[in-house]
């Protein structure tokens, strides 16, 4: 028996089958003058890992709202099952700091209905995954950052759902506890479960099954991270020193990453392969008015995401 359908027992029944694909389509809101989302279709299915990845005030948490339903979209659709088949972890710490570890699981799953036998053996499971076994008498609000993280993901994985909504798990956590972070969210969409997060991470982004790269509530990408890389236009070059090279150019380490979008780059610029992340820059860059795509030599104003911060 699997651990999503052993978990249910003495919860409500899946709403929509193990088979059921989530997500949002064609999705627009409006936040009193501002557009928040503009058309945007973010997929969410089960067994695989969506990734929001942007900037701030990209339009990231508005689409996770809507997905979970705390936030009706004007127009568009939202597909999702019943919202005690969803878990979600917000941005805000999304635990209860007067409450111990076992404390707030044990809310949780009084919360979800689970019968005793599976909270206790869920519960067990959740504290090994997350390595929380050895500070289950702590309160939630004497843990590190990155423990409160894994257990509010625990806690939103308590229930096994079928679909979990997590916005930037990993935004202010230590290098280990990202890693571990990832691991639950992997484990989670191995168990079956549609998983859709959010971060500003780009090395994090190429991690899933599919990537939408929003940009001021406007998709700017969308598909594998493989076809997101294979749909770089013109060309990527390399420069050194200090002095910013002619054309669309960004730092990357101690030398300019160079874009050409008709191919041709400056004379002191070396063809390089694009990564993932060049494959971003390029996505917000050809986004960007036809002018300064092809003449600035500055990156957007508001870049789509944080670069990658690299653990060595």
């Amino acid at each position: 028996m699997s651990e999503r359908r052993a978990a249910r027992q003495g919860a409500p029944e899946p709403s929509g089958g193990h088979g059921m694909s989530w997500g949002l389509e064609d999705v627009r809101v409006t936040r009193g003058r501002t557009l928040a989302l503009d058309g945007v279709t973010v997929p969410a299915e089960p067994g695989s890992v969506t990734v929001v990845v942007g900037g701030d005030g990209a339009g990231k948490t508005t689409c996770l709202q809507v997905l979970t339903g705390l936030l009706a979209p004007d127009s568009g659709t939202a597909r999702r099952p019943a919202k005690e088949h969803i878990g979600y972890v917000p941005a805000t710490a999304g635990l209860y700091t007067d409450l111990t570890v076992d404390e707030n699981l044990d809310f949780t799953a009084r919360a979800y209905r689970l019968s005793g036998a599976d909270h206790d053996r869920r519960a067990d499971q959740i504290l090994d995954r997350t390595g929380l076994a050895g500070v289950r008498t702590r309160l939630g609000g004497h843990l590190s950052g990155g423990m409160q993280r894994k257990l509010a993901t625990g806690m939103a994985l308590l229930h096994a759902p079928e679909l979990l909504v997590i916005d930037e798990p990993t935004t202010g956590v230590d290098p280990v506890s990202r890693v571990e972070l990832w691991r639950l969210i992997a484990g989670a969409a191995a168990d079956g479960a549609a998983v859709v997060a959010s971060t500003t991470y780009v090395n994090e982004a190429s991690r899933a099954a599919r990537v939408v790269l929003l940009e001021a509530g406007k998709a700017l990408a969308s598909g594998t991270p493989d076809a997101i890389l294979r749909g770089v236009s013109g060309a990527v070059g390399t420069a050194p020193g200090p002095a910013r090279p002619a054309g669309p150019s960004w730092r990357r380490g101690a030398n300019w990453r160079v874009w050409s979008p008709d191919g041709r780059l400056p004379d002191d610029a070396s063809p390089v392969d694009p990564d993932f992340e060049d494959a971003v820059v390029v996505a917000a860059l050809a986004a960007a008015s036809p002018s300064s795509a092809s003449a600035s030599s500055s990156p957007p104003a508001s870049p789509p995401a944080r670069e990658a911060r690299r653990e060595r």
